[in-house]
């Protein structure tokens, strides 16, 4: 066992196996089955062109035994942080097949991230492209690697003749493109405990240290099928999958993983524009989208769409936020016949899905209900006490695939979890007639950027350290298609001065992801105190509120 993964509880566990939802097997083992069944079909297109599941397969294998010839093995750490391609696929899998294990990065993560994801981990290798948007990864990756000792190789995705010579840096098409030393017979020879991570995911978390979620394969494998069960797939149907891969939503709920399981297609999509996105779904008859409430409001305003056939969508899944009714009914005004899925789910675990079959009324004002009979759901006040149907509590659950700690994250984990197992989720619900339930904001201090959710700790602790900066308070303020953008609420050093120009130049030396740069700054004589003498963040929102419309 991975020191500093928190297992399951025995009897939990038998439980769960007993009632069929474990399968007690690699998450791998579960594709095999596909790989073989749907071998000649379509598994796979992207901007290179189609990849049949035998192919995946055949690439996943050749990739894996050149990880094995690197040195890469069994519970060792791989940062991945690669594109919507098909690249992607073939390492995801590669990795399952020699029990190492993947931390989703995303494309906009930068060196301060990717540095905090090794050091937690101890990553040994990671994989990048060599360049996206003018971004050089290879030198950010060269930097996390001159300071920790554990990350040793780089899988480059993209690298051109001209790259820096330097034998940490392999490219991921020059492997694929020849033959490993490591024999086929030897994948057949790793050994698995499904009791592992099969993965490490993100967790969009209220600190400044990002916390790393460990899916096991039991629970992971488990998770993709419950999502596929509720969300419509039929084989040989089509996903688009233009949010960043490493998400959980386009990766596993159901997503790639959920497809390939039941013999569909995924097209993967580096591009969210309206028009590539419908050149797509007609080039493809794409039956079923991600989404995040900003792209979906993007998408069905824009006039191209009325030149692109989108009769074959049949489900649109929303998560990230609230799906708002005027975008839903103008989706479903463009779109006659598909069903506006709205989603709640947590990377740490628990999913609830609207289901078709539910009244037209809970599918417009609710996010669904759990996925699962045995996912313990409690709404609950700051004490504690469950609170009655219909009042706002405080979301805790536990269940076979929500975890019970982040990873190496004891003093955390202690905040996080009740003494009996229970996550402390910190989105604010209530339980809506209809036994679904309805989002209502959130006890964590977390700004929710289009779908990304963006840490005001982290922010505010950077802010600090700027020479002109007293004090700072990170505060969302409402925005028509992202949600919420964040204002930065800083009170000044005597005699400074401090415009957000100056303050966004300042963090990016920090080489943060861009999405988590203030959009909006307020300069206060002093800040708002609680009745405990914290900063009233609730006071900012609505003063910063008020300033929007005033």
């Amino acid at each position: 066992m991975l020191e500093g993964v928190v297992r399951f509880p025995r009897e939990d566990a038998r439980r769960w196996v007993e009632k069929g939802y474990w399968e007690e097997r690699p998450l791998i083992d579960g594709f095999r089955d596909a790989f073989t069944t749907h071998a000649e079909q379509v598994a796979l297109i992207d901007e290179s062109g189609p990849v049949t599941y035998r192919a995946l397969d055949e690439s996943s294998s050749l990739l894996a035994r050149h990880l094995l010839d690197l040195g890469i093995g069994r519970l060792d750490r791989v940062v991945v942080q690669l594109p919507n391609t098909a690249i992607f696929a073939y390492l995801y899998f590669a990795l399952q097949k020699i029990g190492a294990v993947p931390i989703l990065a995303l494309p906009v993560h930068r060196r301060r991230e990717v540095r905090q994801f090794v050091e937690i981990s101890g990553a040994r290798a990671c994989a990048v492209p060599a360049r996206a948007r003018d971004f050089d990864f290879l030198q950010m990756v060269g930097g996390v690697m001159d300071e920790h000792d554990c990350l040793q190789l780089c899988l480059v995705q993209g690298a051109e003749d001209d790259e820096p010579s330097d034998d940490r840096f392999i490219s991921l098409e020059a492997l694929l493109a020849k033959e490993p030393q490591t024999a086929e017979s030897a994948l057949g020879k790793v050994v698995i405990d499904p009791y592992d991570p099969a993965v490490f995911l993100l967790s969009g978390g209220t600190t400044g240290i990002p916390k790393l979620i460990p899916r096991t394969h039991n629970d992971y494998l488990y998770n993709s099928k419950l999502a596929a069960s509720v969300t419509e797939i039929r084989e040989g149907d089509v996903l688009l999958v233009v949010l960043p891969i490493g998400h959980n939503l386009p990766l596993a709920c159901p997503g790639l993983q959920g497809f390939l399981l039941n013999g569909g297609t995924a097209v993967l999509s580096t591009s969210t524009r309206s028009e590539d996105v419908f050149r797509l779904v007609e080039a493809h008859g794409v039956t079923h989208i991600h989404v995040v409430p900003a792209l979906l409001i993007r998408w069905v305003h824009d006039a191209a769409a009325g030149r692109y056939d989108l009769s074959s969508i049949r489900v649109i899944q929303s998560g990230g936020q609230r799906l708002q009714p005027e975008t839903r009914l103008r989706a479903e005004s463009l779109l006659p016949g598909a069903f506006i899925q709205e989603n709640f789910g947590m990377a740490e675990g628990l999913i609830m899905f609207v289901r078709i079959d539910d009244p037209d009324l809970v599918r417009r004002e609710t996010c669904g209900r759990p996925v699962c009979p045995d996912d313990e759901v409690f709404l609950v006040d700051e004490e504690g006490a469950v609170v009655p149907d219909g009042e706002v509590g405080e979301l805790i659950v536990r269940g076979p695939y929500t975890l019970r700690g982040y990873f190496a994250a004891p003093e955390y984990n202690a905040r996080a979890f009740t003494p009996d197992g229970f996550y402390r989720s910190g989105d604010l619900l209530r339980r809506h007639s209809s036994g679904n339930y309805v989002v209502e904001g959130r006890r964590k201090d977390l700004i929710n950027r289009g779908g990304e959710k963006i840490s005001a700790e982290e922010v505010e602790n950077l802010i600090l350290a700027h020479p002109a900066v007293l004090n700072v308070a990170c505060v969302p303020y409402s925005d028509p298609v992202l949600g919420e953008r964040m204002c930065a609420c800083v009170t000044l050093k005597a005699g400074k001065d401090l415009d957000l120009p100056e303050l966004v130049s300042f963090l990016k030396e920090f080489e943060i992801a861009k999405f988590k740069l203030p959009e909006r700054l307020e300069v206060f004589d002093s800040l708002p105190l609680s009745g405990l003498g914290k900063v009233s963040k609730k006071d900012l929102v609505a003063i910063v509120s008020t300033a929007d419309h005033g």
